[in-house]
């Protein structure tokens, strides 16, 4: 009898032990997959939620969805990261808040046997390789491309020339650094464009607000600012608004944010970059679900890019 017993254990054991591997719920039901975002509460990150929970209900997969209060708390998000890694969900879906940092929390989640995708802001190449950490794939736009889009757009509204304020991102942050760095490249071809402030705003909007307010002391004579997102943008827009200045100042923002498409429809605004951010968190829960069956992926999945203004702004789907 007990002979006959120890297969059966072994058994229950066995299909116990996968389940956990492979991220299981507490009834054995569907696999969980984890989504951390930079911060749940930027227009962005909330589009990219609907789409990956849209998903997640059409695959049946079992969606957790954690983020830090803010952007820049990269701390915070290293610890949702290990915690997830803990709790053995079968895939982890990723939007670095910082490029380099996430790296350590990459190479438990190798170590634990649970997939990485990281999603819009790559991870540091040189960090990862250091580390011989692996990511699955990498889904988003293409940031120093939109950050083209938004530099031609500006001198061609400018004329070839004038004075430019820039609002960017996180210091040292891959997708901040893309736009600005693809923006400047792009006003390499006028020349008579001159970028009279570039300063971090640290992605807010209360920070836009504060930033372009100082710059406009400073320089009240500049004619137009790129911010790197739109809530820095339109943190820019009331700076000028409260400087009686509306109408007068070029905008362009990046990620056609709902209340951006707005702005531009009201004329405060000028352009956004839209980057399709449900395409993105829907394709992040798709392709993890794919991983956690075994089968293949891309190791890069680009999401297009477009530049919306008031000529098409009533036309473009921003999801």
């Amino acid at each position: 009898m007990k002979k006959n017993l120890i297969p059966i254990l072994l058994g229950i054991l066995s299909i116990t032990f996968t389940g956990c591997q492979r991220g299981n719920d507490q009834t054995g039901g569907a696999p969980r997959i984890a989504l951390v975002m930079k911060t749940a509460n930027n227009p962005f990150f909330i589009e990219m939620q609907s789409g990956a929970e849209e998903e997640a209900k059409k695959l049946g997969v079992n969606l957790v969805v954690q983020a830090a209060e803010r952007e820049v708390d990269v701390e915070k998000q290293m610890q949702i990261v290990e915690n997830l890694i803990q709790t053995k969900v079968a895939a982890l879906c990723v939007t670095p808040s910082g490029s380099r940092e996430i790296v350590p929390a990459i190479d438990k989640a190798n170590r634990a046997g649970i997939p990485v995708i990281i999603i819009d802001t790559r991870v540091d190449a040189q960090a990862l390789s250091e580390s011989n950490g692996k990511v699955a794939s990498f889904i988003g736009s293409d940031n120093y491309e939109g950050g083209k889009l938004a530099g031609e757009f500006m001198a061609k509204r400018l004329g070839g020339k004038g004075r430019v304020a820039v609002l960017e991102g996180i210091p040292g942050h891959e997708t901040g650094d893309s736009r600005l760095r693809g923006f400047r490249d792009a006003l390499k071809a006028t020349p008579e464009i001159e970028i009279v402030a570039s300063q971090t705003a640290n992605w807010e909007r209360d920070q836009g607000f504060n930033v372009f307010q100082n710059i406009l002391q400073s320089h009240p004579d500049v004619q137009a600012v790129f911010a790197c997102s739109d809530l820095m943008a339109l943190g820019a827009v009331e700076a000028i608004a409260a400087a009686k200045k509306t109408g007068q100042i070029t905008v362009v923002g990046f990620d056609a944010s709902d209340e951006a498409r707005e702005a531009i429809g009201r004329g405060t605004m000028d352009a956004t970059v839209a980057q399709s951010p449900a395409t993105m968190g829907a394709l992040a829960v798709e392709n993890a679900y794919r991983l956690i069956k075994g089968e293949g992926i891309k190791d890069e999945i680009v999401v297009p890019i477009k530049l919306v203004t008031k000529e098409n702004v009533a036309a473009t789907d921003a999801k």
